[in-house]
């Protein structure tokens, strides 16, 4: 299996919880991602790092979260877990 994915099974998938904070917002933005927690972190270092303007993450529904980077308070990242998609007898 020549650069194939690993096999998973149907019905499972790895996802990671991330939770970003916002300067001067009650509110945090809360979403699940296929991305790892690494990939993750070194997204965040690398905005940061390179004094870039914002930073762009997807979530596991292809759904994009573009955020300041100055408005960025702090980003959590959940660990790494398999989850059951459907209804567990």
């Amino acid at each position: 299996m020549n650069g194939a994915a690993p096999h998973v099974p149907l019905g499972y998938g790895e996802h990671v919880d991330i939770k970003i904070g916002i300067t001067n917002s009650p509110r945090e933005i809360a979403f699940e991602t296929k991305q790892t927690a690494a990939e993750i972190e070194q997204a965040v270092a690398d905005a940061l790092s390179a004094k870039a303007t914002h930073i762009a993450l997807q979530d596991d529904k292809g759904r994009r979260f573009i955020v300041p980077v100055t408005s960025l308070a702090y980003v959590e990242v959940g660990s790494e877990e398999s989850r059951r998609i459907g209804f567990v007898a």
